[in-house]
């Protein structure tokens, strides 16, 4: 039976996991940025493990905080680790312009958008080691041979559009397509609510025994999930996740955008509905991202 082996690393206000995939050939899942990313070799030193032994850097998407320690950890393994995202996603391993990018057109219409350019192109320089091309890309279905472990792709786009699942017997790792009631900032943050709902769904078809998330994510009540999910807790992360969402689609339903003097401006109704009193501004900002992708998408229920 495979362990898993979770490694966690503060990056600002957040936390990040990464995981050891403890299989024949070594696994990685995601690697956080370069800071955390440079405290994984004693980490699996710990372990018993070296960071030489790694042979697959699995990432679960293409944000920041998932794929920015991949270089400098593909580096120590004398690059022979296979680094592996999805086609899709592949730009933001490739380019450190591209998060850039995406901040501008998710948040840049709602916020200082020089600031925010300014702010991403510092923080990119910062927190991802290096760009790269990916060794190996993935899409949904395909099966990854770990020395015998087999390790299945499961596409959950809506966080990004590139998001996949690897799935390694009763284990699944989902990085950030489950937000249940966000992180850090008190909202969930997603691209594509259509597909992150569908997402969520295809995740409770697996019953996964083992369900890892991306970051401490919080239950309605505000506490967070353990970093390793049991059966429960899995139903109930994502079932939180569904309800969530189920209640942000019914606040921007017939949506009218609104511009004030408010932080949350146009989306104040909507944050007044939903009762969230975050600070939207702050990085990365899911508040506007989730609420800018049902402002656009016109599939709304």
């Amino acid at each position: 039976m495979v362990e898993v082996h979770p490694i966690a690393a503060p990056w600002g206000r957040f936390h990040l996991y990464s995981f050891l995939l403890d299989a024949p050939e070594l696994a990685l899942v995601d690697t956080g940025v370069s800071a955390s990313a440079a405290g994984v070799p004693a980490e699996l030193e710990k372990l018993g493990r070296r960071i030489e032994d790694v042979r697959w850097i699995l990432l679960t998407h293409g944000h920041i905080d998932h794929v920015g320690g991949a270089h400098a950890l593909w580096e120590a393994t004398g690059r022979r680790a296979q680094v592996v995202i999805s086609e899709t996603d592949a730009h933001f391993l490739r380019s450190r312009r591209a998060h850039v990018e995406e901040a501008l057109a998710l948040r840049g219409p709602y916020v200082d958008a020089a600031a925010l350019e300014a702010q991403k192109t510092a923080e990119t320089l910062e927190a991802i080691s290096g760009e790269m091309e990916p060794t190996l890309t993935v899409s949904d279905g395909e099966v990854l041979d770990l020395g015998g472990l087999q390790v299945r792709v499961v596409a959950i786009p809506g966080h990004t559009p590139g998001a996949v699942a690897y799935v390694a017997e009763d284990h699944v790792f989902v990085g950030d397509a489950a937000q249940c009631y966000g992180a850090a900032s008190g909202f969930p943050g997603y691209e594509d609510p259509d597909a992150y709902r569908a997402s969520l769904e295809r995740l409770l078809a697996l019953q996964p025994a083992h369900l890892y998330l991306g970051h401490p994510y919080r239950r309605a009540d505000g506490t967070p999930f353990p970093v390793v999910l049991d059966a429960a807790d899995a139903r109930e992360a994502l079932d939180g996740s569904l309800a969530c969402e189920a209640a942000i689609r019914a606040a921007m339903n017939d949506y009218t955008p609104v511009e004030s003097d408010s932080a949350y401006s146009p989306f104040e109704a909507a944050a007044k509905e939903l009762g969230y009193r975050g600070d939207p501004t702050l990085e990365p900002s899911p508040f506007f991202t989730t609420l800018h992708a049902y402002r656009t998408h016109s599939t709304q229920e």
